[in-house]
């Protein structure tokens, strides 16, 4: 009796464990492409286009970003700053240097953006948190810094 109580203990815990590994990798397989989408294309458009109904959709309500100067900004100060300023890059690329998905619901991503002008290059380091709400994610918390124009 006492082997097959433990025998079904180790069963139970095999099993449940084999589970929620697969669960886990399947999310984060699908996460990470949303995740790419979001940082590469859609936060991208948001800005270029001015689209303040994308951005509303990609930055969480208590969203708040901190500049390469060391200023905060809100979700409020960047839906304003979008509708505000008419620059338009020619041309810009987000290289993703880390991305982590941790089982709390949490994201890191960060890495390289490149702005492209007619007459000048730039770059910037930057590093985002987003939470998944809802089955979405939205980005809470931004940070660049080490902007540079390259010539």
């Amino acid at each position: 009796m006492k082997f097959l109580l433990i025998a079904s203990i180790v069963f139970i815990t095999a099993c449940s464990g084999s589970k929620e590994e697969a669960y886990i990798a399947k999310i984060s397989q699908a996460d990470t492409t949303k995740l790419t989408k979001i940082k590469k294309e859609l936060w991208p458009k948001a800005y270029h286009e001015h689209d303040t109904a994308l951005l509303n959709k990609i930055l969480h309500e208590e969203f708040e970003m901190i500049s390469n100067s060391g200023e905060w900004s809100t979700k409020t100060d960047e839906m304003d700053w979008l509708l505000s300023n008419s620059s338009k890059p020619d041309s810009f690329f987000y290289e993703i240097k880390r991305l982590d998905i941790f089982k709390n619901g949490t994201a890191v991503i960060a890495g390289t953006g490149h702005v492209f002008n007619d007459s000048s290059k730039m770059q910037y380091q930057s590093s985002n948190v987003l939470v998944k709400e809802n089955k979405e994610w939205k980005a809470i918390l931004s940070h660049v810094s080490g902007v540079q124009q390259l010539d």
